[in-house]
């Protein structure tokens, strides 16, 4: 398990070489007073600022590093519909109404993402358009099953089964059997989304402190954070380190397993290649466990992320080996050349639910984490229900999410990893029978 501070400096990605935004957000000095503290600097806790800020809250934001260093700046830049995975495993918890309110608290997700971008004028090169890949025949039944439960739900988005004969209209690779588009989910420049919406929390009187590394919370009624160089006294708390929490809140953090993913970025591809790879330009994943994510960027670079490490070590070549699962899947890409490769690490929970609530012992505390890899909405998501939480404006989504038990992984610490790497193994065997 990480520490709350980050113990490696990742490689340079793609997406920080191309940032477009410089924010100046100096370190944590002295002491101050806040209406709420938010820890962590990604999109839970910028956007959870700014539904605060949005209220008339006054919200100091602590950053370890510099905001967008965790997975919020380094993810695969998929937005997909839905949170969570087999929601109606909680039907006993929150009943058929709950479940399905869940489901369309999923689908407003991706709308939560749009207005945020187009209320403040964000450039991240959003583009519409998203493909889940079969690699099972039965993985087109699940397709089928899944449209028309959208439907029932009312989701208006174009989408389309895709037959096997017709699987070169999405991506040019012999490695699928079909898919599902959908013209409701699509792809983004995910740290360039993150600092403009960090941009727009600033306008908004939000104080963000990057270099601030917190140290120590003393919980009561009001609750004193420490930095190594300053304090904040606020009235609430929200902590939003997911993966990165680690011993700051331990009753938080065990139940959250720190997981790796990797991304890479080929080289500049000349358009007549970029467009054959993917002629509708969308976002692609497919249905395996180590499952593989890829799309093109704005410069017709192909970005092709996958993988998840659960040993908290990061392979010693990223581009060897996710470079061989590129060209198993564009084996036409052998000679185009790696020109990035970066990793981190996503959140997970046993039950692949986000979890969104407050401490039972501690009330004035908040938190959200776990998103399990499909963070760019259901962050979005969680950070509204925290703004209506927080400022008591009635929140039967927060209840939802606040009323579903999560588990804390077995082991502790030290063998929580491995425990559940024996589990994905096992899983991933499971996926050739």
């Amino acid at each position: 398990m990480l520490d709350h501070s980050p113990q490696q400096t990742p490689a340079p990605s793609w997406y920080r070489a191309t940032a477009n935004l410089d924010l100046s957000c100096p370190p944590l000095a002295g002491a101050i007073e806040a209406d709420v503290c938010v820890v962590g600097g990604g999109y839970t806790g910028v956007n959870t600022a700014i539904e605060l800020a949005e209220r008339g809250l006054r919200v100091v934001l602590l950053e370890a590093s510099h905001i967008g260093w965790g997975a919020s700046g380094r993810n695969g830049g998929q937005l997909i519909r839905g949170v969570g995975h087999g929601l109606e495993q909680f039907t006993n918890v929150i009943g058929e109404a709950g479940v399905r309110e869940m489901k369309l608290m999923g689908l407003e997700a991706v709308q939560l993402v749009k207005r945020r971008i187009e209320q403040h004028g964000i450039d991240c090169n959003l583009v519409w358009g998203y493909c889940d890949l079969a690699n099972k025949a039965r993985h087109m039944d699940d397709f089928r099953a899944e449209m028309e439960e959208l439907r029932s739900l009312g989701y208006c988005a174009e989408m389309r089964l895709i037959d096997p004969q017709d699987i070169r209209q999405v991506v040019d690779s012999d490695f699928y059997l079909g898919g599902m588009t959908d013209m409701g989910s699509g792809h983004l420049h995910p740290l360039n989304l993150l600092l403009g919406e960090a941009a727009a929390a600033q306008r908004l009187g939000v104080r963000l402190c990057e270099q601030s590394r917190v140290t120590r919370i003393e919980y009561g009624s009001r609750i004193k954070v420490h930095t190594d160089a300053g304090t904040v006294s606020a009235g609430q708390l929200v902590l939003a380190g997911n993966a990165y929490l680690g011993n700051l809140q331990p009753q938080l953090s065990g139940k959250v397993l720190p997981a790796g993913s990797y991304v890479i970025a080929t080289e500049p591809l000349d358009e007549e290649l970029a467009r054959s790879l993917i002629p509708q330009n969308m976002a692609l994943c497919d249905q395996r466990v180590a499952l593989d994510y890829y799309r093109l960027s704005a410069d017709n670079r192909l970005l092709f992320g996958g993988a998840c490490h659960y040993s908290g070590r990061d392979p010693k070549d990223i581009a060897g080996y996710m470079g061989a699962k590129m060209r198993r899947v564009f084996p036409q890409l052998t000679k185009v050349k790696i020109e990035y490769q970066w990793g981190g690490m996503i959140g997970i929970g046993a039950n692949r639910l986000p979890q969104v609530g407050k401490l039972a012992d501690h009330p004035n505390v908040f938190y959200a984490q776990a998103y399990a890899g499909h963070g760019i909405n259901a962050t979005h998501l969680a950070a509204k229900l925290l703004g209506e939480a927080i400022t008591g404006q009635a929140s039967h989504g927060f209840e939802l999410f606040d009323r579903v038990p999560h588990m804390t992984f077995p082991g502790g610490k030290h063998l929580r990893a491995p425990l559940l790497a024996l589990g994905m193994m096992w899983a991933q065997m499971k996926e050739v029978f």
